[in-house]
C-alpha cells in the first residue's frame, strides 16, 4: 500500500515538474514566434520595395502607367477569351497613353499568331500592340496535376504562376479575366496594384456545397464519397475552409465584375464587397445572326428568300419557306463536357418521340442534332457513350452529331433548326442561348442559372423562349413548342431577338469602361 502512495506521489511530482517546464518554455515560444512574423513582414516588406522600384523603373522609361490582364489560356478560343479580347480593345480605344500587358502560359506559339487567331475566331483585331509575357509553369494550374484536392492545389499554384508574372513584369493595375483569385493579394500587396477581376465562375460555390451536404454524386463529387457519411461531412469541411480563404482572396480585388446574375449571388456571399462588384455580361456575337430573316416575317417572299439563304449557306433544304415543313430538327450547342448533360437531351428526345407516335408529323418530322466541340480523349470517349445511349434507347437513327464544326455550319444549323436545346443545370451564363435566340430559334433552357435569370426572360412584357428542368418538363415543352401556331412563333422569335440586344460587344465594352474607370483615371 505505502509503495503505491510513493509511486501515485512520484507521478504528481514528474507532472509538475513537466509543468513548470512548459510554462518556462512559454515566454520564449511568444519571443521567438514574435521574431519571425517581425522577420516575414520585413521581408515582405522588402519584396514590396523592390517591386515597386521595378515599376517606377519601367514607367520612367515607358512614360506611362501600364495594365496587364491574367490569362494563361488566352489562345483557347472560348467565352472567355472573347472577353480578353473585347476588353482589350475597349481600354485601347478609350485610353491611348496605357500601355497593355498579357500574361498567357501557352506554349508553341508567337504573340501574333495569338492575335490573328482572336481575329480568325472572334473577328477581332486590336487597335494597338500588346505585349505577352510568356509564363512557363502553367502546369501548376492544371487539375490534371492534383488527383486529390484539386481545388486547393490549383489555388496554391495559381499563386506561385502569379508570382511567375508580377517578378516578370509589374504593372499598375492587374486584372485577373479567368478567376483566379488567389493571384490578387499577391498583386495587391506585393506588388501595390490596384487590382480588378471578372469572374466567370466561382471557384467554390454554395450548390457545390449542398451537393457534397446531400452526398449527390454530381460532377466533382465522386461515388465512393457520396456512399461514405464520414468522407461527405470531411469533404464539407474542406469546401467550407477553401470557401472562407476564396472570399478572404477575392475581397482584395478593388473593382468586381461578374458574369450573370446567378454569379453575382455567389460572388456577393462569398467575397462579401457589394459596393465593389457590378454585372457585366460577357460580349456575345449576335450581329453574325442578325441579318437573317425570321420564318414568317415576310409570308409573300418567305419562300424565295429561304431558299436564297440556303444556296448561301451550302443548306442542303429546299424549299424551306413553308411553315409546314416536312422535318423539325432539335439543335443542342455546347462542348461535350458532364455538365452539360447530354443523356438528359436524348432521354428527353425519346419521350418526345413517344409522344408524337409514328403518324404524320411524328418521329420521321423529328431530329436532335448535337453540336459541339471535343477538347480531348475524354470528350471523344463522352461522344462515343452517347452514341451508345442513342442506340440503346432506339433513337440513333434519329439523333446526329456534329463535331467541332466551323462557324458557317454552326449558322446553317440554327437557322435550319425550330428548337434550341439546353440542359446544363446552373449554367453561369449560357452564350450558346444567345446565339440560339439571336438566329430566331425557339430556345428551351434549363430552368436554373444564367438562362433562368438573365437570358429567357420576358421582353417588355413577351415571352422570349421556354425553360425546363426535367425530362418529363422537356419533352412536353418540345411538344408545346412544335405545336404552336407561326404567328405564335414569330412573336417569341421577336421579341427574344429584340433582347439580345443587352448581349452584344457595345453594350459589354460601356459596361466595363464604366466598372474600371475609377481605376485608370
Amino acid at each position: 500500500m505505502a509503495g503505491h502512495e510513493h509511486h501515485h506521489h512520484h507521478l504528481s511530482l514528474c507532472f509538475c515538474d513537466l509543468m513548470r517546464l512548459l510554462w518556462s518554455l512559454v515566454m520564449p515560444c511568444v519571443y521567438l514566434s514574435l521574431a519571425l512574423t517581425l522577420l516575414l513582414l520585413l521581408a515582405l516588406l522588402g519584396l514590396r520595395m523592390w517591386l515597386q522600384g521595378r515599376r517606377t523603373s519601367r514607367r520612367a522609361q515607358e512614360g506611362g502607367p501600364a495594365v496587364a490582364f491574367f490569362h494563361p489560356y488566352c489562345n483557347a478560343g472560348g467565352g472567355g477569351e472573347r472577353v480578353l479580347w473585347c476588353s482589350l480593345r475597349a481600354l485601347m480605344n478609350r485610353y491611348p497613353n496605357v500601355s497593355f500587358v498579357v500574361y498567357t502560359g501557352d506554349k508553341g506559339v508567337t504573340g501574333e499568331q495569338i492575335l490573328e487567331g482572336a481575329r480568325q475566331r472572334f473577328n477581332i483585331t486590336l487597335p494597338r500592340p500588346v505585349t505577352f509575357v510568356f509564363l512557363r509553369h502553367r502546369g501548376l494550374v492544371e487539375a490534371g496535376s492534383y488527383p486529390h484536392f484539386t481545388l486547393l492545389g490549383q489555388s496554391l499554384g495559381s499563386m506561385f504562376l502569379g508570382w511567375e508574372a508580377l517578378t516578370a513584369f509589374v504593372p499598375d493595375l492587374y486584372v485577373d479575366s479567368m478567376g483566379y483569385a488567389f493571384t490578387l493579394p499577391i498583386f495587391r500587396y506585393l506588388g501595390g496594384c490596384k487590382v480588378a477581376s471578372y469572374v466567370h465562375y466561382p471557384t467554390v460555390s454554395t450548390d457545390m456545397l449542398s451537393v457534397v451536404r446531400e452526398r449527390n454524386p454530381r460532377f466533382n463529387n465522386a461515388d465512393f464519397i457520396s456512399r461514405n457519411p464520414v468522407l461527405s461531412a470531411l469533404k464539407v469541411v474542406y469546401y467550407c475552409c477553401f470557401a472562407l480563404l476564396y472570399g478572404l482572396a477575392g475581397s482584395c480585388s478593388d473593382v468586381v465584375m461578374v458574369n450573370s446574375t446567378w454569379t453575382l449571388g455567389h460572388i456577393l456571399a462569398l467575397w462579401r464587397a457589394p459596393s465593389r462588384t457590378s454585372i457585366v455580361y460577357p460580349p456575345c456575337d449576335v450581329r453574325a445572326f442578325l441579318d437573317i430573316p425570321l420564318e414568317g416575317e415576310d409570308e409573300d417572299e418567305l419562300e424565295e428568300g429561304w431558299e436564297e439563304l440556303g444556296r448561301e449557306l451550302g443548306s442542303e433544304e429546299e424549299g424551306r419557306g413553308g411553315v409546314d415543313r416536312k422535318c423539325h430538327s432539335i439543335v443542342s450547342v455546347g462542348q461535350f463536357r458532364p455538365e452539360k448533360d447530354h443523356p438528359l437531351q436524348i432521354r428527353a428526345f425519346r419521350k418526345l418521340l413517344d409522344r408524337k407516335g409514328d403518324g404524320p408529323g411524328g418521329r420521321e418530322a423529328l431530329r436532335l442534332v448535337l453540336i459541339g466541340g471535343c477538347r480531348n480523349q475524354e470528350d471523344e470517349d463522352r461522344v462515343l457513350m452517347l452514341r451508345g445511349l442513342c442506340q440503346e434507347l432506339g433513337v440513333s437513327d434519329r439523333v446526329d452529331f456534329r463535331l467541332n464544326v466551323p462557324f458557317e455550319e454552326l449558322k446553317r444549323e440554327l437557322v435550319n433548326a425550330t428548337i434550341g436545346l439546353h440542359t446544363m443545370w446552373n449554367e453561369h451564363f449560357g452564350i450558346g442561348v444567345v446565339e440560339c435566340m439571336a438566329a430566331g430559334t425557339i430556345v428551351l433552357a434549363h430552368k436554373s442559372g444564367g438562362p433562368k435569370l438573365d437570358i429567357v426572360v420576358p421582353h417588355e412584357g413577351r415571352q422570349t423562349g421556354f425553360l425546363a428542368d426535367s425530362e418529363d418538363s422537356y419533352a412536353a415543352a418540345m411538344e408545346t413548342i412544335l405545336a404552336l401556331s407561326p404567328s405564335a412563333k414569330l412573336e417569341i422569335k421577336r421579341a427574344a431577338r429584340e433582347s439580345v440586344g443587352r448581349f452584344s460587344d457595345q453594350e459589354f465594352e460601356a459596361c466595363f469602361l464604366a466598372a474600371t474607370e475609377c481605376l485608370l483615371n
